[in-house]
């Protein structure tokens, strides 16, 4: 008997007759199984970096985001040829990196590591899903596409929350502060803006992400000078950012009305009044 391994997208496997009468067997993975062997591969890399590369942790974050996108590109790349766009790639890659560099500042209880791990997969996987539910829904429309946007926007603030604590923990200057968080703030944002039109260079949609971008930033600089921990900080930057990327969404689907609006309005009030509750007026 011949084997023959060939991929043959959300196809199960199949028997055929090749030449001569014999059977060639032709072995097929689907989207949800290469998604799931992403996921197991990635998880282990995350709780073993503890052990085998405290020491180099950047570099395994780094290679652990970058993985990621591989992997989703691996899984997707025949829907990608319809209708290609660079924002699918954003989400997956800051997830991984935020989660990857943030696994090093929780306790080293191996209870902890389990649960951060756990966390990470599942999100992970609910992250792909989403991403292989927009690229569809940009060619065809989908059912569960409303769900994808909810999973990719609270996905989209975890990974903003981790990056900002860890950057303001690193207690480096205000001109590295702010110009390492806009890097990442801006493509979070247009991400999640796409989300809701899923069209790519658009100007308008550029411009937006800006004025929403110029504006976390600003807020960061002062909060860079106020007294406060770093994960206060970065729970009062990951709450504006809710209200006002929720705000746009909702202006997007033209459901800006005056009591949805007032839902995400109270959001940014509650963690301001966080912010003033947790400072050290003292320092």
């Amino acid at each position: 008997m011949i084997f023959r391994r060939r991929e043959i997208a959300n196809k199960p496997i199949t028997s055929q007759l090749g030449k001569r009468g014999k059977k060639v067997i032709a072995f097929s993975i689907e989207k949800r199984q290469k998604f799931v062997l992403g996921v197991l591969l990635l998880s282990s890399m995350l709780f073993l970096s503890e052990y085998q590369f405290a020491k180099s942790g950047i570099i395994v974050a780094t290679a652990m985001a970058i993985i990621t996108n591989l992997i989703l590109y691996w899984a997707v790349k025949d829907d990608l040829q319809e209708n290609f766009s660079w924002s699918v790639f954003t989400l997956p890659f800051f997830y991984s990196l935020a989660f990857a560099l943030f696994y090093f500042l929780i306790p080293t209880r191996l209870l902890f590591r389990l649960i951060m791990t756990a966390f990470y997969a599942f999100g992970l996987y609910s992250l792909y899903l989403s991403k292989n539910i927009f690229i569809v829904s940009s060619i065809r429309t989908i059912a569960l596409l409303s769900g994808a946007r909810i999973v990719s926007f609270i996905l989209t603030l975890l990974s903003y929350f981790f990056l900002t604590n860890i950057l303001f923990s690193l207690h480096q200057p205000i001109f590295i502060t702010v110009p390492l968080l806009a890097v990442y703030t801006y493509p979070l944002v247009y991400q999640s803006l796409w989300s809701y039109n899923l069209q790519k260079g658009i100007i308008s949609m550029r411009q937006w992400a800006g004025v929403v971008t110029l504006c976390l930033v600003e807020l960061a600089s002062v909060a860079w000078f106020w007294p406060s921990s770093p994960t206060v900080i970065a729970l009062f930057l990951a709450g504006i950012l809710y209200t006002m990327v929720g705000l746009s969404h909702v202006w997007f689907d033209k459901r800006l009305f005056r009591n949805v609006m007032w839902e995400y309005v109270w959001v940014g009030v509650i963690v301001f009044f966080v912010l003033l509750l947790f400072t050290s007026w003292g320092r």
